[in-house]
């Protein structure tokens, strides 16, 4: 969700988006809510009252640093897992859906430019566990910037974890599916926000720092807003049946 733009369109238009899909439970990634960069308290709060039961983060996650205290003490608002183990906040969440089935929710944050403080595939396989002891339906937000790492990902997990879906590139794939061992994948699931743009920003703007070096401050771009995301069904053995890329013209909701 990037901006302004992504918010409003969050705000206004999920809530029957998740009704007309008969969506029992709504994954949000809040990386670039706040301006296009981080997130804010007031900012998450809002995004889980428009209907979201998780609101995963990404490597922007400090860029507003007010959401520090709030990362400490919230149980549906999370960060990448493997980040320093001295920062607050977790990279597991587990909430109700709409049936009240449990569905936990895993965090995590990609090597390639993006340098967490740990590998994602040295902590992945005891969080899978610590999920699975609590409930079979798990999905994994990898936030990370090389295909080849969120595809290796997906395989890695695949027939343990119910989705593996990637986030960060703004960009929607045209890879969804359901690998051989039941688990619903997805290269990138695109940006809810401006896509009259680049990724999000104001394409004149990024353009002037691409051809100059200088330093530009960036703002939102507003036109072409659109919901993307993908809708993923699963059996009560949290194994995929269908994953489908999901792509709304806000204007046409």
């Amino acid at each position: 969700m990037f901006g302004p733009p992504g918010r409003v369109a969050v705000e206004s238009r999920l809530p029957g988006l998740l009704e007309e899909r008969e969506v029992d439970f709504c994954v949000v990634n809040g990386e670039n809510a706040a301006d296009g960069a981080g997130l804010t308290p007031k900012l998450a709060d809002r995004i889980l009252a428009a209907g979201a039961d998780v609101v995963t983060l990404g490597n922007h996650v400090w860029r507003r640093m007010e959401i520090a205290p709030y990362l400490a003490r919230s149980d549906r608002v999370i960060r990448p897992a493997n980040l320093s183990v001295h920062a607050p906040g977790t990279g597991l969440a587990v909430q109700p859906a709409r049936d009240g089935t449990p569905v936990a929710v895993v965090n995590l944050l990609g090597q390639l430019f993006l340098s967490p403080a740990r590998s994602p595939f040295e902590i992945v396989d005891e969080l899978v566990d610590e999920a699975r002891s609590r409930t079979p339906v798990v999905l994994v937000d990898f936030h990370a910037e090389a295909t080849s790492e969120k595809i290796a990902m997906a395989r890695l997990l695949d027939g343990r974890v119910t989705a593996v879906v990637g986030t960060h590139t703004h960009v929607q794939t045209n890879d969804a599916r359901v690998l051989p061992g039941g688990t619903a994948a997805i290269t990138d699931a695109g940006m809810t926000g401006p896509h009259d743009s680049v990724i999000g920003v104001d394409a004149d703007l990024a353009i002037q720092r691409m051809r100059t070096g200088m330093a530009v401050r960036f703002r939102p771009a507003e036109g072409d807003v659109r919901i993307e995301g993908v809708l993923v069904e699963c059996g009560e053995d949290g194994l995929a049946s269908s994953c489908e890329s999901v792509r709304v013209m806000v204007d046409a909701l």
